[in-house]
């Protein structure tokens, strides 16, 4: 019995080491400065079609880029280029 459980204690840590390769946001890696409220086909892609805003880990976004596009998502809403709900 001391033998498995040693063994499956080498294992997770064996395992949960493993490395995860580090990507960037769509706009980072287009060196976006600034998310233009009135690019409205690249807003829809990070809303539902309920017009919820897309979380961070589903759009893949870093913290930076998604408060850009939550304040460019109420920008366009306000313009009524894109709808508050659906």
């Amino acid at each position: 019995m001391r033998g498995t459980r040693q063994a499956k204690k080498r294992r997770k840590k064996r395992f949960s080491v493993g490395l995860r390769e580090q990507n960037q946001c769509r706009f980072c890696r287009e060196g976006a400065t600034y998310i233009d409220y009135k690019d409205v086909p690249v807003l829809q892609k990070l809303l539902t079609n309920r017009g919820k805003i897309f979380s961070r880990k589903r759009s893949g976004n870093c913290a930076k880029c998604q408060r850009m596009v939550k304040r460019a998502v109420k920008r366009a809403r306000f313009m009524a280029l894109l709808p508050f709900s659906a």
